[in-house]
């Protein structure tokens, strides 16, 4: 049997393919797994690194106006439609499972072209156009937010290994002889993902100083393209380019300041870590919408982008760690 995973572009619309993918090789059944994406997105690197095979086929944003790349879409379509195509024939796929993103609905097209069965599992709260479209003729559609596709089963996000077996005492004692950290103060975890890590990054840089006086220390991941936001120098602020191993920053972490992705959301939840999520203010106000079930269990604060200061990152840290926590 082989299976197709389609999703690329964030990682967002990696990671729980990959998860997927994971399970699935752990069954050791005889599957053969396949990965589509395109050269544009973060798949490139993080499929690889994983040890699965990944084909790249041309990215087709969906035009969310009318502007030219709406008039060129059917054309774009089409070459890509033809591209999975040949990948569905070549490798002789029995089920196309699609994630969102750009490479999702030319999977969908060209599995529904060739009678190959598709699934469809939503991360989000709100669906992407791509997963709404491919919903709509799909032989199995999953949810992870009740309400989000009609008809479909609700079964949550597939998480990593080392989150849904989470052993938080190993894990922290990786991370702090990792990233030198002291065992006496709270660590307040810093992350924005692979898209709006910069806003993130400035307010934490300019509240740094005022959270070190309070008595935390901070492990800070700025993104990978964002190496002017390294900061050095400051005793008790740690920042890296990207973290490899999020279950040894959840291990140490006492809190977390980050956007507010599926997988983020999902993964948070997991571990047991309170978190100030500031929606990412693009896309279809989905972000809001992963953190507010979270929220209204007490799961932490949601603070709008526009809204994310210094002063409003200060008050609510210095608030959770005179409240315990």
């Amino acid at each position: 049997m082989h299976i197709v995973l389609a999703g690329g572009g964030t990682a967002g619309h990696i990671e729980p393919a990959l998860n997927t993918a994971d399970a699935l090789r752990a069954r050791d059944c005889g599957i053969s797994l396949s990965v589509l994406g395109t050269e544009r997105g973060l798949e490139t690197t993080l499929v690889p690194a994983r040890g699965y095979a990944l084909t790249l086929i041309p990215a087709v944003p969906l035009p969310r106006r009318v502007n030219r790349d709406l008039f060129t879409l059917p054309r774009r379509l089409r070459i890509a439609v033809a591209e999975v195509t040949r990948h569905l024939q070549q490798t002789k796929a029995d089920v196309v499972v699609g994630f969102g993103g750009y490479v999702a609905l030319p999977a969908y097209l060209a599995a529904r072209r060739e009678g190959v069965p598709i699934v469809v599992p939503e991360a989000n709260a709100r669906t992407g156009l791509a997963n709404r479209i491919g919903a709509r003729f799909a032989n199995a559609v999953i949810e992870t937010v009740k309400g989000s596709l009609p008809g479909a089963e609700t079964l949550g996000l597939p998480l990593r290994h080392a989150i849904a077996h989470f052993d938080r005492a190993s894990a922290r004692a990786a991370g702090m002889e990792l990233w030198q950290l002291a065992e006496n103060k709270p660590t307040a975890l810093v992350f924005g993902g692979s898209q709006g890590a910069r806003h993130l990054n400035e307010v934490v840089a300019a509240a740094a100083p005022e959270l070190i006086k309070a008595g935390y220390q901070i492990l800070h991941s700025v993104g990978r393209n964002n190496s002017d936001h390294l900061v050095t120098g400051l005793p008790g602020y740690v920042t890296v380019p990207y973290i490899e191993r999020m279950d040894f920053a959840y291990g140490v972490a006492a809190v977390a300041v980050t956007r507010a992705g599926a997988m983020t959301v999902a993964e948070l939840t997991a571990v047991g870590l309170p978190a100030v999520y500031v929606p990412l203010p693009i896309g279809n106000g989905e972000q809001k919408l992963n953190a507010e079930p979270v929220v209204s269990a007490g799961g932490g604060v949601i603070v709008d982008d526009a809204n994310f200061t210094a002063e409003v990152l200060i008050e609510t840290l210095s608030r959770w760690k005179a409240e315990g926590f």
